[in-house]
């Protein structure tokens, strides 16, 4: 039986590898979770799954959360400390790093110091500090299989083949809900209209990033840490079916694809559960249904801030950890209603201008770049 600890277990990802490990009883028990606000489906989970450890955002969460639970209670911990000691747990075997944005990169880099293998969910992890995750994992011997639809189609479809043999790598991306909107109307975007997938249920964030294709961005550094490639050798195609999940073209001309539906809980249950496959209750694909799969290039000037993340990966070192850290505060702010959804790339561009790209080596610095990307994204934000 492998036991899991979940970082992010009341967000989409952490809600669906529950769902995993409720349809496989007999080979997953849950040890220890962590979560936000959400502290009424905490309680359910700590009820359902009795966790030894849980982990909330705040001091005074943590106080709440006691009172609402009745019978045998788990150790309640709060803030970041709380997180690493949920990713650390000595009963872990198995750490899904599930939680959204530049928040998981320390319980997760804490997870890979104690030796834990990492189901990777969380894409900002390897975008902020990837040549320092990278060389941990290396240095503790550990695993880190990806979560990311895209990501888990790539490392499906090089089982069996040379990684010298690689040409290049294509993650797919749905375009999102404004792939075919007329230009002069991005405007006028609303919140709820960015936040209406066509394809995908996710967190706020992530669709939101999706929109803009930032997400498919990170995903691209992602990629270049994870497959160990130069960004040049990684493309993005639009695919608004998102049937096929991504593909590696080889030196041969040949191309290996995954396919499925779009749901997150097949590549979570291969994550989990390789180089086994497990029943997830996805539905099948049917290809005899399909009426056609369509693949285009991206088009940057529809979508700036996906080329806005193939110049930080460029331009390398701190420049990907201050666009993201950028992202999020735009992000947030339109969430929030202060800045227009044409404004996010436009935020993120003038906090990288403001930038000048420099080594980082060690966590604690890829924090203190990172804060100061959210605080020159906040001055530019106020100055309007």
């Amino acid at each position: 039986m492998k036991k899991l600890s979940i970082l992010g277990s009341t967000g989409s990802i952490g809600v669906s590898t529950l769902e995993i490990v409720d349809a496989h009883p007999d080979r997953f028990k849950v040890v220890a979770l962590s979560a936000g606000n959400n502290l009424e489906l905490i309680r359910e989970q700590i009820e359902k799954y009795s966790p030894l450890l849980v982990a909330v955002i705040s001091e005074e969460s943590a106080f709440k959360l006691r009172s609402m639970l009745t019978g045998k209670k788990p150790d309640i911990m709060f803030g970041v400390s709380g997180m690493i000691a949920v990713a650390t747990v000595a009963e872990a075997d198995l750490v899904v790093a599930a939680i959204v944005g530049a928040a998981g990169l320390v319980p997760t880099a804490a997870a890979i110091k104690a030796g834990k293998d990492v189901a990777l969910a969380n894409k900002e992890t390897l975008v902020t500090a990837g040549h320092l995750i990278m060389e941990m994992v290396k240095e503790k011997g550990v695993k880190l299989y990806p979560v990311d639809s895209e990501h888990s189609a790539i490392f499906q479809s090089l089982q069996g083949h040379r990684r010298e043999d690689i040409k290049r790598i294509i993650l797919t991306a749905s375009g999102g809900p404004f792939i075919n909107y007329p230009m002069e109307k991005l405007a006028q975007v609303s919140v709820a209209d960015a936040l209406n997938h066509p394809n995908w249920i996710m967190g706020r964030k992530i669709t939101i990033d999706s929109a803009t294709m930032m997400n498919k961005g990170l995903e691209v550094i992602e990629a270049r840490w994870l497959f160990d490639l130069p960004v040049e050798r990684i493309s993005v195609h639009i695919h608004p079916q998102s049937i096929i999940h991504s593909m590696v073209e080889y030196l041969d001309g040949c191309v290996m694809a995954q396919l499925g539906v779009p749901d997150m809980k097949a590549p979570i249950a291969y994550a989990l559960t390789y180089p086994e496959r497990v029943s997830t209750g996805v539905k099948p694909l049917d290809l005899t249904e399909l009426s056609g799969l369509t693949f285009f290039n991206p088009d940057y000037s529809r979508f700036p801030a996906l080329k806005l993340a193939y110049m930080a990966m460029e331009a390398g070192e701190s420049m990907p950890s201050v666009m993201n850290a950028a992202n999020e505060v735009a992000v947030e702010a339109f969430l929030e209603g202060m800045i227009k959804f044409i404004d996010i790339p436009v935020v993120i561009e003038k906090t990288m201008n403001a930038h000048l790209s420099h080594g980082l080596a060690s966590i604690e610095e890829v924090l203190l770049v990172d804060r100061w990307g959210r605080e020159k994204a906040r001055e530019f934000l106020q100055a309007g």
